[in-house]
């Protein structure tokens, strides 16, 4: 029995879809089960991150646990730290986690910096593991165009390698279902791309005029603040352009081919250029 937490959201929702597609046996554990997706063979569990009691029994029964990480917030890695220990408590033998390349301490780009605090955490106890470190999300970069067809940000020259969803869920379901434990993959695109590479590509899709504007740190914290938001989420925002910048995420895995069979989703095909 495989479970799968976040399964309503964009990246669960997906894994889980492949599963059902493969005639796996999964239960969706979910803080709203209104939201879950009905698919076949799969189960349905409510629990949120961090609640031990919900999640042992929803956990009861399950041998492989897919723990995507939690929205960002100021608690994530308690609550992830609180969602392991209820795994392992429930007697899960091993945990699949979505975790960020070049997770470490030190990781320019913080929000990386929960996602190595939370590895930790599972290797610190007696349940196998699998680490799916993914690159940004190929998905979000269409989103970097601002209203006024303009990509801001402190990313200089530096180059990422965007991975595609889709992809991470490919990956993600075939891990589930082979033995993968002990092992870290860096899921990545086909390529790594500046962001004015991306401009051109979103340009020339969209038609519309589409160009990258380089900011400085101090710009873009300033920029940032003026939406509101708490300061370890505008940090969150700033440093994962200046990770870009620092060439953090720029290193192409054949990790994506390797366990799918097939090439990662390039910028191009994701926007139907290619």
């Amino acid at each position: 029995m495989i479970g799968v937490t976040g399964a309503t959201g964009q990246l669960g929702s997906r894994i889980a879809r492949r599963l059902a597609e493969s005639g796996v046996p999964q239960r969706l554990i979910v803080r709203d089960p209104g939201r879950a997706p009905s698919l076949p063979g799969a189960s349905v569990a409510q629990a949120a991150y961090g609640e031990h009691a919900a999640l042992l029994s929803a956990l009861d029964g399950v041998d492989v646990l897919m723990l995507l990480s939690a929205s960002e917030t100021a608690d994530r890695v308690s609550l992830h730290k609180a969602t392991v220990d209820a795994a392992v408590a429930a007697g899960v033998r091993r945990i699949v986690y979505t975790s960020f390349v070049g997770a470490g301490p030190s990781a320019t780009f913080t929000f990386a910096r929960d996602h190595w605090h939370t590895e930790e955490h599972i290797r610190s106890t007696a349940v196998d593991f699998t680490f799916l470190r993914d690159n940004l999300y190929l998905d979000f970069v269409p989103s970097f165009v601002g209203e006024d067809g303009v990509i801001r940000g402190p990313a200089g020259d530096g180059r990422v390698a965007a991975v595609a969803r889709d992809d991470v869920a490919a990956v993600a379901a075939s891990v589930l279902v082979s033995d993968h434990s002990g092992a870290t993959y860096d899921l990545t695109g086909p390529s790594a791309f500046t962001l004015a590479e991306a401009a051109a590509v979103l340009r020339e899709a969209s038609g519309r005029k589409v160009r990258y504007e380089p900011e400085t740190l101090d710009e873009a914290y300033r920029s940032r603040e003026s939406f509101g938001a708490p300061a370890w989420e505008v940090a969150g925002w700033v440093t994962s352009y200046a990770a870009i910048a620092s060439g953090e995420l720029s290193e192409v895995s054949s990790a994506v081919r390797d366990l799918t069979g097939r090439e990662p989703i390039s910028l191009e095909s994701y926007v139907g250029l290619g």
